[in-house]
């Protein structure tokens, strides 16, 4: 089999693979560090502290959703976001444990 079959890789790979290229894009990380030092859900408010145009904006938490790291709910005309703050922390283990076995005899070790 190639090694780029999705069923050669356990589930942990794959949630980790999905959840960094929902990070690869210097926007998502901005939504998500602007998200977590609100601590609360924003409205319309991610648009004017980034760059970008609604629709922009709308597309990437689009893709921190479906992985996520963000909820949201529309109400009429108005959407509302949160960073998922338990599911974010739960990651950010994974990524903990991860790093940590890259670093096991590795040029980081002590």
């Amino acid at each position: 089999m190639a090694a780029t079959k999705t069923a050669d890789f356990t589930t942990e790979q794959l949630r980790l693979a999905e959840i960094f290229k929902a990070l690869a894009h210097p926007a998502r990380i901005a939504i998500m560090e602007y998200l977590m030092r609100k601590g609360t859900c924003v409205c319309g408010d991610i648009v004017l502290e980034l760059p970008l145009a609604q629709s922009t904006v709308s597309q990437h938490l689009k893709v921190l959703k479906e992985v996520g790291l963000v909820v949201g709910e529309v109400d009429g005309v108005y959407s509302c976001y949160c960073a998922n703050q338990a599911y974010c922390c739960a990651v950010m283990e994974q990524v903990d444990v991860f790093m940590k076995t890259l670093t096991k005899g590795g040029c980081c070790s002590g």
